[in-house]
This record gives C-alpha cells, structure tokens and sequence, in this order.
C-alpha cells in the first residue's frame, strides 16, 4: 500500500462519478484515511461513509476562506495530521468570450482558482511545521490548448492560475520539505460531461487522441496516487497531462 499511515483531504469529492471520489477510493484502498469535503456537506458525509470507517466527510466551500480554515481545523483535530492535499473541486461553464459576464467571471475564478488558495492556505502552516506533504492541484488541458470542449474562456484563465500558482507554491515551499504538482486531464467522462457527449461528438473528439479513447475517473486518481506517495519524492512543480495523448507538446 502506497500511502499506509498517511492521511489525505480531497476537495470536491463528493461526487458518484467524479475524479475526486475516484481518487479517495483509490487512496483508502491504499491505506490513507481520507477526508472528503464538498459543498454539500451531507454528500461528502455520506462518501466518506461509502468508503469504510475510519474516513471523514465535511462541508467546505473552498471559495470561503472561513469555510476553509474550519474544515483545515476539523480534519486536524479528528486525524491529528494531514499528509496530503488534493485541491479537486472545481466547475466550469461553456460559453463565449463575449458571453463572460461579472458574476460569471468572479464564480469560475473563485473556485477553481482562489479555492486552491484558500484551501493550501489552510493546510500550508501545519505541513510546515511538520516539514514534510504533497500538495496536488486540479488544473486541464483547457489551460493549455486555450480552451476546450465544456469550458469558456474564464475557465481557461482559472486553471491557467491554477498552474501559475501551483508553481510559486512549489518554489516557495520546498525548503520546508512540501511538494506541489498539478494535474491537466483532457477530456474525462465525470457528472460534468455525462449526458452532454452525442456519439457524434464522442467519434470525433476520440478521432484526435492517439490512445483511441475518453478518460475514466480513475485514470486521473492514479496520477494522484503518484503524486500523493513517496514514488515522486523528488518531483514538485511538475504538470502531468492525463489527455491519452491529445495535446502532445516539446
């Protein structure tokens, strides 16, 4: 088992069909007890109940630091410690450019971007003081290619942020033994995209990937997996692209 003895909070992982739920089977198959948080806060109970016991469920929105900082408080005071961060939650919103308006703008940013803020913020301190955890963060292809098949122009921008500030985190935190990476799926089948894909849509979109196929949930909770134990003990700052070969890129 990969992560035996460690603990892990995942964000928006509440979700049935979600990368986040994906992942924290994956870990509590693993060995880690998992904190699951969501906005719904009865979802992310239940999820951690459907895990086994041992594991947690809280409600936390990631866009409200306060959220935050109580969910960072309760996990720490239930688990004692937090090994791992995975900053999952996310939405987006296929419209135009010229279709972005205030409200919209503001809510893609808040929460695929300033919730990775709020959240690493929350957990930061602790895992300095421990000097040792491995944070991983949600980003997409979108952030590369500008743009892609469910996400606007803000989304684009939201997890472009995600990288950049991934990044600086990895930069500025690695002295204190913390490791930051992100992960950019492609196209994943999740709640987000089911029932959007005609066949249609399916052939064409597969046509342009070398593996032949869409992802699965659990192609991304593996990359996770990596990044969460000791097999990448020495990468940080690192973007792993989980497309099946979409945007390859020098």
């Amino acid at each position: 088992m990969l992560l035996g003895g460690k603990t892990a909070v995942i964000s928006g992982a509440a979700s049935l069909r979600g990368i986040g739920r994906a992942t924290a089977k994956l870990f509590a198959q693993h060995g880690a007890r998992v904190a699951i948080l969501d906005i719904d806060g009865e979802a992310a109970r239940q999820a951690a109940v459907d895990l086994g016991p041992g594991h947690l469920g809280l409600p936390c929105d990631v866009a409200d630091k306060a959220s935050c900082e109580a969910a960072a408080d309760a996990v720490l005071k239930i688990f004692g410690h937090a090994d791992i961060l995975i900053n999952n939650a996310g939405v987006t919103q296929p419209v135009k450019t010229l279709e972005i308006d205030q409200a919209s703008w503001d809510r893609i940013l808040d929460i695929n971007t300033k919730g990775v803020l709020f959240l690493s913020q929350a957990f930061l301190p602790h895992m300095k003081a421990r000097r040792k955890g491995s944070i991983a963060c949600m980003s997409s292809v979108s952030a590369q290619r500008g743009g892609g098949i469910f996400g606007g122009p803000h989304y684009s921008a939201a997890k472009a942020g995600v990288l950049g500030l991934a990044k600086a985190m990895a930069r500025e935190f690695g002295p204190d033994g913390i490791r930051v990476n992100c992960v950019t799926p492609g196209l994943i089948q999740t709640d987000i995209t089911g029932g959007k894909l005609t066949d249609e849509m399916r052939a064409e979109i597969t046509k342009g990937i070398p593996l032949s196929r869409l992802g699965e949930a659990s192609d991304v909770a593996g990359c996770f997996l990596f990044l969460a134990s000791d097999l990448s003990a020495y990468v940080t700052g690192a973007v792993i692209d989980v497309n099946g070969g979409m945007l390859i890129h020098g």
